[in-house]
């Protein structure tokens, strides 16, 4: 049977990578080179990440097959599901890469797959495309690649000498909603990958130590990413879980994927997907652990009742709101730590801050000099001129930093 031409085939199989968020948009703005210039933010497959020295660059973002063996509920490429299917050679995934990179309009590629034939054959197909483009074509731009853990460990293994980085989903964020929602994966093998792959990172940065011609492994570490509301799973839960992840195997992200509503729906899904701004909440959460020194603990103790964290303010100022004889908290005299939990204040601020008062006492409007919105953080602090007094212990506290709701004007100019 004839294959498809590989535009047409491009287009499905870049549209079925989208589901992934472990390649996180940089939200730019959309170019192109059509009227001059060189170089496109627009196209099929283009995603936008960051390295790790903080570039944003653009990656071609697609599967290398969209069919599947494996029938995961929550996929739009399952085995039962009526998608229409595609596939490409390692062959065709390299010159791809080469291809939009001449033009400019990527510097890497992100690459994921659905299971063909078996898990060792797919992740073979992956690795060797990655191989094309190192060794064939000396490619020197970024690679991630997302792993599968029912793959032999070698396999896996052999992908962390081509890749920048690699990633496994550990997709659900309990393992009672995994086996109820895929089936066909094991959440003890998944962490069993995502351990072997840790140790080879750290065995690799080590011998890079003590070699000075030592190959490089997976030098950007590896990241995971979890379904947000397609189990019953809270925040709380969540968040848990994504702390002894960072904790047992080092990740360098890991992400968060509002669950979307698929064609073909299995019964077993909720009918619609939960609120875009519970994922917001959660990378918040995150960026709280992993930069300003809050344990898991103190995320759990922001959430509602339910277990979530609430929608109409963030985790930072949740926490604080419920934690009021924390505060206020002198910015001359206070520590780091107790700064970082000021709602308002960001790590920048925080290190301005301390900067700032080994030379003069400071004074309210030098602390809205250094911070963005003084209004967050005025009920939390005191100044050589400023005391909340009353304002920290006030019942509508919470209603008065929560962010206006608007309605948007259709004809508005």
């Amino acid at each position: 049977m004839s294959r498809a031409p590989i535009l047409d085939r491009l287009k499905i199989l870049a549209d079925a990578a989208k589901y992934d968020a472990s390649c996180a948009s940089s939200g730019t703005a959309k170019r192109n080179s059509t009227k001059g210039g060189i170089g496109s933010t627009e196209g099929m497959g283009i995603c936008h990440a960051y390295a790790p020295d903080g570039r944003c660059i653009s990656l071609l973002k697609i599967l290398l097959t969209n069919h599947c063996i494996f029938d995961c509920h929550y996929c739009i490429n399952r085995k039962s599901s009526n998608v229409q299917r595609a596939r490409f050679t390692p062959q065709e995934v390299a010159d791809l890469t080469l291809s939009f990179y001449r033009r400019n309009y990527i510097e890497g590629l992100f690459l994921s797959s659905g299971i063909v034939k078996s898990s060792d054959h797919t992740m073979e197909q992956i690795v060797e495309a990655a191989r094309i483009l190192r060794e064939e074509y000396d490619f020197r731009g970024y690679i991630h690649l997302k792993t599968i853990p029912e793959a032999d460990p070698e396999i896996i293994h052999r992908a962390g000498f081509y890749a920048d980085r690699v990633s496994i989903n550990v997709e659900l964020p309990t393992d009672a909603g995994l086996t109820r929602l895929a089936p066909d994966k094991d959440a003890r093998q998944i962490e069993g990958a995502l351990g072997k792959t840790s140790s080879d990172i750290v065995e690799a940065k080590d011998a890079k130590k003590r070699f000075k011609h030592a190959p490089r492994f997976a030098p950007a570490g590896q990241s995971t990413q979890m379904i947000v509301g397609a189990d019953a799973a809270s925040d709380a839960d969540i968040v848990g879980r994504a702390s002894r992840l960072y904790d047992s195997f080092d990740l360098r992200r890991v992400y968060y994927s509002a669950f979307s509503p698929i064609p073909d729906a299995s019964a077993v899904l909720p009918l619609k997907r939960p609120p875009l701004i519970r994922e917001h909440r959660l990378y918040q959460s995150d960026w709280l652990m992993r930069f300003y020194d809050y344990r898991p603990q103190e995320i759990m103790q922001a959430t509602e009742a339910d277990g979530n964290l609430p929608l109409d303010i963030d985790p930072k100022l949740a926490w604080a709101l419920k934690f009021r004889e924390r505060f206020p908290v002198d910015v001359n005299r206070a520590s780091r730590e107790d700064l970082l939990r000021v709602p308002g204040l960001g790590v920048k601020a925080v290190q301005r801050i301390l900067a700032s008062r080994r030379h003069r006492t400071l004074r309210l409007d030098d602390v809205a000099r250094l911070t963005v919105s003084l209004t967050k953080v005025r009920p939390f602090i005191c100044t050589i001129d400023w005391r909340p007094t009353l304002l920290t212990d006030r019942a509508d506290l919470r209603s008065l930093l929560a962010p206006k709701q608007e309605q948007l004007e259709l004809f508005a100019a």
